[in-house]
């Protein structure tokens, strides 16, 4: 089932346009089935399929294997071997998410997974996004290619916290931007990858290994092309600070290797030209600290930098590395893997900004840089020049209204250091709100960590980037202790007397939020409950518990009773005129109950006696006879 929805156009968020990992801009094609679809835009549902039909949905292809609808579910089935089907169109950025079920396996090792660029065919090369039913396995979930010679290329794996066992649902979600991916399972992200290679005519597929499989829920949304907000269960990006400036040379390929090795999503270094112009790897304004050498770096030539050591002085087995131009830089990030965090340190003029623009251009990387500088000029240029660039502002103090200067610059993030936003981190639901996301600089410990994953940033940028990925992935792994709720009062099976005031009170373990109803009516914990108020009988006080591990629910019932004190009570609390208390009163001491409801009926009726008052004291009256 194909949904459209035009005028649907909504304001970024960080579920429509997140991508947990900071990704690309320059998003290759998804590859379908069919022909782009060009009119989609962001936030458009293009499948949502619930197989309530019956059948298997028109256009969605069972290229092999045993594939059904039954009970509502899509049913795939491999007694062998992997066995797919396939869906879809084209989309450039997209989230696709189902519940799925094992309902049988022939080992722990086999799994199913969410087909990510699939031909309508069948036909290799093609990718995946795999979970095996013991999934707690260091592969249980994977990324992978099977290449046109039938064999598997994985790229990334990592252990789930749950195993998805067989006859129990679970929710799966893979968001991709271009060649980047991150992959969620029961609202959770496990792992990323910027590996994916695209292709301009594969689609989207459900595929089956050694198992039978039910889907059901399918969705799939196209994304914005700000995949910098980080997506609800995911972890902060990690920016390598001019790489792995705590283990290595920083502004270094040596540096940038360890990073990327240790999982960085990002390189951040720091670009200036040297004297002929080329764009050079270098924070300060001298080589001075950094190498053997020494002057400012546009005084001197391509060739002088060349020359320079740039790793013996951290440490000698350093020795010999060198000064990476940007274009080095961007050809190792392109052929090895990985994005580049572009600092402009210093440029005097639009036309030294361009030559940088230049190089990233000539090396088919504007997919995967993003600029930032502390210079407004710099970003105006940078969008002149590149407006497909995405741009961050660094700031040391936040300005006073963030948003606004998001919105003249055109800024995808803004970018202050922690100290700074620890004065006022309410600025990070705004900036969010607005559509822009937030890099915090420079976070090397554990414990602020923490602090700014609460705070709600979407990437952190360190000196120490495989701790924080290492940090990320221990939050990944655990598993929130389950909530649980209980009604404390009035307990379940109370009897109570009209004159009695029960406060209403609930046990809930590992919540955030609690909602509580006393017949469908909101209460809150704490208060005290106006039996007056109630009618006779039974009534039913239903509390909710939501907390990380999902929600909890639990209800009691009580009485309300109706005797002879309470309606002594009821009469006295209603607020009529004395002498219509008074007669009722009298009448309830001479036991005369059915007067005394007629009595109340018709003081209601003659404003002498409240009509809610009223119609309590004559059903009590009527209970009594």
């Amino acid at each position: 089932m194909i949904l459209r929805n035009r005028r649907f156009k909504p304001r970024p968020t960080r579920a429509g346009v997140a991508l947990a990992a900071v990704g690309s801009l320059l998003l290759l094609p998804l590859a379908s089935a069919a022909s782009a679809d060009s009119t989609v835009e962001p936030g458009d549902v293009v499948v949502n399929e619930t197989f309530d039909s019956g059948a298997i949905p028109a256009g969605w292809r069972a290229v092999d294997g045993e594939w059904q609808v039954q009970n509502g579910r899509l049913v795939g089935t491999a007694a062998s071997g992997t066995k797919k089907l396939t869906f879809g169109s084209h989309l450039e950025n997209y989230r696709f998410e189902a519940t799925a079920r094992f309902e049988s396996v022939n080992e722990a090792t086999r799994w199913f997974a969410l087909g990510l660029d699939v031909p309508a065919s069948g036909a290799t090369p093609w990718w995946i996004a795999t979970l095996r039913s013991g999934s707690t396995a260091a592969n249980g979930v994977e990324f992978a290619q099977l290449n046109p010679a039938g064999a598997w290329n994985v790229t990334n794996t990592a252990a789930a916290p749950r195993a998805a066992a067989t006859g129990r649902d679970v929710k799966v979600r893979i968001e991709v931007h271009g060649h980047q991916a991150a992959w969620f399972l029961d609202g959770k992200q496990l792992m990323r990858t910027n590996q994916l290679q695209r292709s301009a005519d594969g689609g989207l597929a459900f595929v089956v290994n050694g198992a039978k499989v039910s889907f059901d829920d399918v969705k799939v949304t196209a994304l914005g092309a700000n995949g910098y907000l980080r997506a609800d269960g995911a972890p902060m990006t990690v920016i390598a600070h001019r790489g792995a400036s705590s283990a290595a040379p920083e502004n270094t390929l040596q540096a940038q290797e360890i990073a990327r090795r240790g999982g960085a999503d990002f390189i951040e270094n720091d670009v200036q030209l040297s004297k002929d112009g080329v764009p050079y790897l270098m924070h300060d304004h001298t080589v001075d600290r950094t190498t053997d050498g020494t002057g400012d770096i546009t005084t001197l030539t391509a060739a002088q930098l060349d020359a320079l050591d740039a790793g013996s002085w951290f440490a000698p087995t350093f020795t010999g590395a060198r000064v990476p131009t940007l274009a080095q830089q961007l050809a190792d990030l392109r052929t090895r893997g990985g994005n580049l965090l572009l600092e402009v340190k210093r440029a005097d003029s639009k036309e030294q900004v361009a030559k940088m623009i230049e190089v990233v251009r000539a090396e088919r990387m504007t997919g995967r840089v993003f600029v930032q500088s502390f210079s407004r000029d710099h970003l105006r240029w940078v969008r002149e020049l590149a407006p497909e660039l995405p741009t961050g502002l660094l700031v040391g103090a936040l300005d006073a209204d963030p948003v606004a200067v998001a919105k003249e610059l055109g800024l995808t993030s803004y970018n202050p250091s922690g100290g700074a936003l620890e004065a006022r981190p309410e600025v990070v639901k705004e900036l969010h709100a607005a559509g822009v996301a937030t890099m915090v600089w420079t976070i090397d410990s554990s414990a602020k960590w923490q602090q700014y994953e609460k705070y709600g940033v979407d990437a952190i940028i360190t000196n120490r980037p495989t701790e924080l990925t290492g940090w990320n992935q221990a939050q990944a792994q655990q598993v929130p202790p389950a909530t649980a709720v209980a009604v404390t009062s009035p307990a379940d099976g109370t009897v109570l007397n009209r004159a009695q005031r029960p406060v209403l009170a609930v046990d809930a373990d590992n919540a955030t939020a609690t909602e509580i109803t006393v017949d469908g009516v909101a209460r809150k914990a704490g208060e005290v409950l106006d039996l007056t108020e109630l009618s006779a009988g039974p009534h039913t006080l239903t509390v909710k518990a939501t907390g990380a591990a999902g929600t909890a629910t639990a209800s009691s019932t009580f009485t309300v009773k109706a005797d002879r004190a309470g309606l002594g009570h009821l009469i006295l609390t209603s607020r009529g005129k004395d002498t219509t208390v008074a007669l009722l009163l009298s009448e309830l001491a001479k036991g005369k109950y059915t007067l005394l409801a007629r009595t109340a009926e018709l003081a209601a009726r003659t404003g002498s006696l409240p009509k809610d008052a009223a119609r309590l004291i004559a059903a009590d009256a009527k209970l009594l006879q």
